[in-house]
């Protein structure tokens, strides 16, 4: 290349200045001094390039995309001789294979490399491989479309009694669809019947296979967290017993619901699992619920357990946040999904087989992976009327003035304070739900804050004297008043992140009076589990209180409640008190994370964005804060932190949907 020469000093003395300005990390420039000391005679650009894939991984990004290096050059000054070497390495990206620690994709000799070099895209080895392998895995699946069942009409029919309408009914399309695949993805925003269809599905497989061969099907049921995994089996568990189906198939069909680190069998201390492709799970059909918080590896890791012959059907809304990890796996099986591009001879299959009509859906550039999913188009819980509903859509469509307008607007599930959390405003939301910002009506209910719960817990305490099950009910009852209301944060740092807002928030509630602060744990602390306990059978997710509870001898004693999911089968939950000193990794959640409370609903959602501009305040993260929200939705945000958040939309770079859809595949 003919850049001048720079000094390893001079190279590594530049890197460290980036760290305060949040560029680079100490671990990024570490692979790149790896990378130089193994190659003395490399590319100049390989230092740098290390250490700029590291950090896109750390942020979420499968690879660094060469032909897009300058999205990254911050205006704030990068050293000139970096911007000349990316440049020359996206002009030329095959240069760089002249040194051994990057392989190219297409010749297997450097399989040991550290990186891997795609046409523009640089990968870390191990990221390459599980794309590689999750692209092929799921090509598999696509090329195997079974003959779907002769009575599949007529069962759908049963499952979908209403006659096809004006528009298409989307739930009996994605049921149709799955029904001739060996996989599926159904995605769709809130409300849109994820879960209803899903159970309406199971039952039209069941009932399928087992006229078929007088047998079941092995189904499971999985969630990438312990509170997704709670909330599917309680919402499956209702919804099986309405299922208009056989009796022998309606008990056939699962409520247990796992986390997927348990039903892969997770081993302690390392990132392999007891179910891969040499010891792979026992199932016919696996569900696993919230994708989109799936990442790369443990998608691939899914894949690589799953039986040859198996069924995986994906259920998410492909609009909220990707996982925390890299990959954004459902946003790249979902990038077509809006404008549907289905085949005409997948639309007159459909037309046959349900009665529905998609031409308005149909497009000339369909690809395979096009007839696999299913975009759920209805939501039966905002109406027309809604403004949580239409905030949603407005943020969706990427208009900042729209999304201000409305929020503006007078809604009575909506409130905006444009302005950041200031002490005296944070108190009225956090204590009693800021109900005076709301429009609401006399007489009607009110969105509730903290003191909610807190009065509960105080006037349903049971009586001297009573037995466990009324505890029990007690601790069910106070956590269920919890979830009436969540603060949600974008940040867990800073002022305004969730480590500083459980500290401002736990201040004015002892200020109140509500809760007394004066010991780490007290009566109504509300905790968030952050990693899985197998041991005490808590996941990731989970959230308890403390509450005081009588042990065996009437003694009174600080318990942690947790409300988990009953034994297979059942379709209630049990309580668990556990000792505060037994819980691992966890912390306070008067404020989360939206990150965190993906997989949750509450009654009134709270989103509080920091005062000044963060590469975290995306167009996925807002939306999916306001998602969060049944009823009541408030916003802490000064406007130019809300026009931030619409106006910037996630973009996580990967090569996996164009693996699926190269641009010279055939039509089908």
């Amino acid at each position: 290349m003919g850049s001048a020469p720079v000094s390893p000093d001079a190279w590594f003395a530049a890197m460290e200045q980036t760290i305060e300005r949040g560029w680079l990390r100490p671990l990024d420039i570490a692979f790149a001094r790896f990378l130089d000391a193994q190659d003395a005679d490399a590319p100049p650009a390989l230092p740098l390039l290390g250490a700029l894939v590291s950090r896109q991984q750390a942020d979420g990004h499968l690879c660094l995309d060469l032909s897009s290096w300058e999205s990254l050059a911050d205006d704030g000054g990068w050293p000139s001789h970096w911007r000349t070497l990316l440049a020359e390495a996206a002009a030329t990206p095959a240069s760089l294979l002249s040194s051994a620690l990057i392989g190219d994709a297409g010749d297997a000799t450097r399989a040991a490399s550290p990186l891997v070099l795609d046409g523009t895209r640089l990968y870390l080895r191990r990221y390459w491989n599980h794309e590689q392998r999750v692209a092929q895995a799921i090509g598999q699946r696509l090329a195997r479309v079974p003959p779907p069942s002769p009575l599949l009409p007529a069962q759908l029919a049963r499952l979908f009694p209403t006659a096809p309408g004006q528009g298409p009914d989307w739930q009996r399309v994605a049921c149709a669809i799955a029904a001739r695949g060996a996989f599926t993805v159904i995605t769709g925003g809130p409300g849109t019947g994820k879960t209803t269809t899903v159970v309406r599905l199971l039952g039209l497989l069941q009932t399928l296979h087992r006229k078929d061969t007088a047998r079941s099907l092995r189904i499971r049921l999985a969630a990438p967290t312990g509170k997704a995994a709670a909330r599917l089996q309680s919402s499956i568990s209702m919804q099986v017993a309405q299922l208009d189906v056989d009796d022998d198939v309606r008990a056939s069909i699962p409520s247990q619901v796992d986390t997927l680190h348990r039903l892969l069998g997770a081993r302690p201390d390392t990132r392999r699992f007891r179910h891969d492709s040499s010891h792979p799970l026992h199932l016919d059909v696996l569900v696993i619920d919230e994708a989109s918080m799936i990442d790369l590896e443990m998608m691939s890791a899914v894949l690589a357990a799953l039986p040859d012959d198996a069924r995986l059907i994906l259920l998410g809304d492909k609009d909220q946040l990707s996982s925390v990890e890299a990959g954004a796996v459902l946003g790249d099986l979902c990038r077509r999904a809006e404008a549907g591009h289905y085949s005409t001879a997948t639309a007159t299959w459909l037309h046959d087989t349900t009665g529905d009509r998609i031409d308005a859906w149909v497009r000339d550039d369909a690809r395979p992976l096009d007839q696999h999913v299913a975009m759920l188009r209805h939501s039966h819980r905002f109406g027309a009327d809604s403004g949580i509903g239409t905030l949603a859509q407005h943020v969706n469509r990427g208009d900042a003035t729209q999304v201000l307008a409305l929020l503006a607007g007078h809604h009575a599930d909506i409130a905006w304070v444009d302005a950041t959390a200031e002490a005296r405003t944070l108190a009225e939301l956090v204590v009693d739900g800021g109900s005076a910002h709301f429009q609401s009506h006399p007489g009607a209910a009110q969105p509730q804050g903290y003191r909610h719960y807190l009065q509960w817990l105080q006037r349903e305490r049971p009586a001297a004297g009573a037995d466990a099950a009324a505890y029990d009910a007690w601790a069910r009852g106070v956590l269920r008043a919890f979830g009436s209301f969540q603060l949600l944060c974008a940040l867990r740092q800073g002022p305004y992140g969730a480590e500083g807002l459980n500290r401002q928030i736990a201040g004015i509630l002892h200020q109140a009076q509500l809760i007394d602060t004066t010991h780490e744990w007290y009566e109504g602390r509300p905790v968030l589990v952050t990693r899985n306990d197998y041991s005490l059978g808590l996941m990731n997710g989970d959230v308890g209180i403390a509450l005081r509870v009588p042990d065996e001898l009437g003694r009174m004693h600080l318990r942690v409640a947790f409300e988990v999911a009953g034994d297979a089968g059942s379709n209630t939950t049990r309580i668990r008190f556990v000792l505060p000193s037994r819980l691992g990794e966890r912390e306070t959640v008067y404020a989360m994370t939206v990150h965190k409370s993906q997989g949750s609903e509450f009654d009134h959602a709270a989103l509080v964005l920091p005062s000044d501009a963060s590469a975290v305040l995306t167009r996925e993260l807002l939306y999916t804060g306001i998602t969060r929200a049944r009823r009541w939705f408030s916003l802490l945000a000064p406007a130019a932190m809300v026009r931030q958040a619409v106006e910037l939309p996630v973009h996580r770079h990967s090569g996996l949907h164009q693996r699926w859809s190269p641009e010279d595949a055939q039509p089908v």
